[in-house]
């Protein structure tokens, strides 16, 4: 079960980091840190949908064996933990031009 929880942790600091690839180098741009890095982030920009739906998927699975093996009121912080991360990591990613169009309006 451990490694389901691990494992649904390490999808939803993904998908947050996926969600964030177009927000977080406007937030670096504006504290003054070049764009040189905009390249990688462009990578990460193709993905995002794909890990948000491959993190969702391993929270379910990580909730459904908890609750199968009657874990789950033990592990209710873990897993609240994960589903808040991938909760945050969706509204970033669907709301991403309402997002970047603030920040440069802060520019």
């Amino acid at each position: 079960m451990q490694t389901f929880l691990k494992l649904s942790y390490l999808g939803s600091s993904s998908a947050l980091l996926a969600a964030t690839c177009c927000v977080l180098p406007m937030l670096l741009m504006l504290l003054g840190i070049g764009g040189s890095g905009l390249a990688v982030f462009g990578l990460l920009a193709a993905a995002s949908y794909p890990v948000l739906v491959l993190s969702t998927a391993l929270l379910l699975v990580a909730g459904w064996l908890a609750h199968r093996r009657a874990t789950a009121a033990r592990l209710r912080w873990w897993l609240g933990g994960s589903a808040a991360l991938t909760a945050i990591a969706w509204l970033i990613a669907l709301n991403e031009s309402r997002i970047n169009d603030y920040l440069i309006m802060q520019m």
